[in-house]
């Protein structure tokens, strides 16, 4: 039955409402509240239990009247879709008080997708979805109740926009622009909608989109005019345009002083221009004001949490995050934001708990997934006496030796046989804007770290010991800056490369710099600079630095060894696994050529090729290889030199 003035019934509650409370409410959910848990089957006699749904990112829960065409609108639309936006994964819990018959002839004639479950125990009047239907209710992470709606037409609509802003708050930027496109064909004056689609452009880093929605909105009267500029001040940002941004953020304000988001991009730019306390009072006034879009609110108290983190109050950052986590509970950001605080006060187990929630959120995000690595492994040495003692006590060596400049490596004979590759890296100088993520520099390095060290060629030094020794040395990202410094830390640790550089924060990306310094010569063999994007894409390019240190360290520093002994086609190489040699490695061995004598003097020339070797079988110290062609018989202690092949730097 639709409720109306119309009806007696309706109209009877209505006065009944005035008479016992001055408003009418026929009840109903409220946003942060633990929802009613349940347990009913759907038509094929699969039971539903919303107790088991708390991992579940949203449940949606459409009570309606399979006899009622607007009661069933919303749920047709959420089916359609359903059908198109697989990767959406929407969970609908179709609940009905009609009969069985009469919700599987609907089910079979929409062709829908979702289960409909038969309310044969009431289910319907803990959420108050018996008397107004449609009455929807979203569930989010932990059960907790988002949104609760009651009524159809514009009660739909609205709905519908509040799942796309849902949508984009889980960064599904295509699902909540079909669902906004599905609105705003509907009803083309829904600005809302129009905004979520500019705003989910300008996620995809589609620029040139997000700017013509927002040019469009900017001309849909006032509420557009504001909507349309603070979004084309986001859009300028983005490209760099800090001035014209900041000029459409006053505009903004002038019109709507309420409005939050415009105090945002204000403070990220002053912060960028190293303005800090101008930056403070934007922040301040950013989370003052009341008017703000669903999926722009968690970041201006995550903003002003940064803030306050780089500053060392962690406490007070902590307080920042929870209220973002709480106005939205799929912002993965603040959370991992909130571990790293406690990673800052050596809080290992609470900043691996926090990890977790990141991850209950979103198993593919990599920060939290690199995080919550590094702080399991810092709770096992704490747990590990041993370990730790064996870590504490190498830490206090290597501070020793770095105060007094000594060198770790001993001095050896051999200059020809190459030693193992060993790269560190140190802390990268964070510099720029208030970057939305903290702990950038940490996940950089331990997914660089973890690629190479996989190659089999290159052996990086574990970041727990780096962090304890700067640490224990006291230093900081700015003396870390100096490459004298570098250097020392290098040698100590017996690194032949330190990898050192920055990251600049800026609106567009992030921008990294990175050197390779060679610790006993002090040549850099690479220098890479490069703008990483965002995290959808930070897998690919961080796999692509670490070809490029690679070959780097093939082309530079080739393996060199020695033979140990010939026999017949086969022989074995002074070098195995340690120094990086895998199976099907080729190498040249070496004839020294007789010095040109000129003027008196005697002209080294480079030694010849006279065989070539491919290696069948490795071992820690050692590898066995058959030549493969060969101009003369070979002897033992000949030199052999690592055959760069093209394919192999590809």
């Amino acid at each position: 039955m639709k409720l109306s003035l119309k009806n007696p019934v309706f109209l009877l509650m209505v006065v009944l409402g005035v008479l016992w409370g001055g408003e009418v409410c026929y009840g109903q959910l409220s946003p942060g509240q633990t929802a009613p848990v349940f347990s009913l089957k759907d038509l094929k006699g699969q039971t539903h239990d919303l107790s088991q749904m708390k991992e579940r990112p949203m449940v949606i829960l459409y009570f309606f009247d399979v006899d009622s065409r607007p009661s069933q609108e919303g749920l047709l639309s959420l089916n359609q879709l359903a059908k198109q936006y697989k990767e959406a994964n929407l969970t609908v819990w179709a609940i009905t008080l009609s009969s069985q018959e009469r919700a599987a002839k609907f089910s079979v004639s929409a062709g829908l997708v979702f289960a409909i479950l038969p309310d044969l125990t009431n289910v319907s009047n803990l959420y108050h979805g018996r008397v107004i239907l449609p009455t929807v209710c979203l569930i989010g992470p932990g059960l907790k109740v988002l949104d609760y709606f009651q009524g159809g037409g514009k009660t739909t609509e609205m709905m519908l926009v509040r799942l796309a802003e849902r949508q984009l708050q889980q960064k599904q930027t295509r699902v909540a622009k079909a669902i906004s496109a599905e609105v705003v064909k509907r009803n083309p004056k829904n600005l809302k909608a129009k905004t979520v689609r500019g705003y989910a452009a300008l996620k995809e880093e589609n620029l040139k989109e997000a700017e013509e929605e927002f040019k469009d909105l900017a001309q849909k009267g006032m509420e557009g005019e504001v909507l349309g500029k603070e979004g084309l001040a986001a859009v300028h940002v983005k490209k760099g345009e800090a001035e014209k941004a900041l000029q459409l953020a006053k505009e903004v304000e002038q019109k709507a002083p309420q409005r939050g988001y415009v105090h945002v991009i204000k403070g990220d730019l002053l912060y960028a221009q190293d303005k800090k306390k101008e930056a403070e009072a934007e922040y301040q006034a950013a989370i003052r004001k009341e008017d703000v879009e669903p999926y722009q609110d968690a970041l201006r108290y995550n903003q002003m949490g940064r803030y306050y983190a780089n500053l060392g109050q962690y406490s007070r950052a902590r307080d920042f995050y929870d209220r973002a986590i709480t106005v939205d509970p799929y912002y993965i950001e603040g959370t991992t934001n909130k571990g790293i605080t406690y990673e800052k006060e050596g809080k290992w187990d609470k900043a691996l708990e926090t990890y977790r929630q990141s991850l209950s959120l979103d198993k593919s995000d990599t920060f939290a997934a690199i995080l919550a690595k590094k702080a399991q492994e810092m709770l096992e040495i704490q747990r590990d006496a041993e370990r730790k003692k064996r870590i504490d006590q190498l830490v206090k060596d290597l501070a020793a030796r770095y105060r007094m400049q000594k060198e770790t490596a001993p001095k050896i004979e051999d200059t020809w046989t190459s030693p193992p590759m060993v790269i560190s890296f140190v802390d990268f100088q964070e510099k720029g804007g208030l970057a939305e993520r903290d702990g950038f520099s940490t996940v950089l390095m331990t997914q660089l770290a973890d690629h190479l060290n996989s190659s089999g060629r290159v052996r990086v030094v574990e970041r727990v010991l780096i962090d304890r020794l700067l640490e224990e040395l006291n230093l900081g990202s700015s003396e870390l800056a100096n490459p004298e410094t570098a250097l020392k830390l290098g040698k100590i640790l017996a690194a032949k490369l330190m990898g050192t550089g920055s990251l600049y924060y800026l609106p567009q990306g992030t921008l990294l710099s990175l050197r390779l310094i060679d610790t006993e010569t002090s040549a850099i063999p690479q220098v890479t600079t490069r703008q990483l994007g965002m995290q959808a894409a930070l897998e690919k390019e961080l796999f692509q630095l670490n070809r490029e240190i690679l070959k780097t360290v093939i082309l530079k520093y080739p393996l060199r060894g020695y033979l140990v002994r010939v026999t017949g086609d086969q022989v074995i190489v002074n070098l195995g696994a340690k120094q990086g040699v895998v199976s099907g490695t080729k190498f040249d061995v070496l004839e020294e050529a007789e010095p040109i004598k000129y003027k008196g003097k005697a002209l080294q020339t480079s030694p010849k090729a006279v065989a070539q070797v491919e290696v069948v079988r490795v071992e820690p110290d050692l590898c066995f290889a058959r030549v493969l062609k060969q101009e003369k018989a070979l002897q033992p202690d000949s030199k052999v030199q690592e055959k760069i092949e093209e394919t192999a730097l590809r």
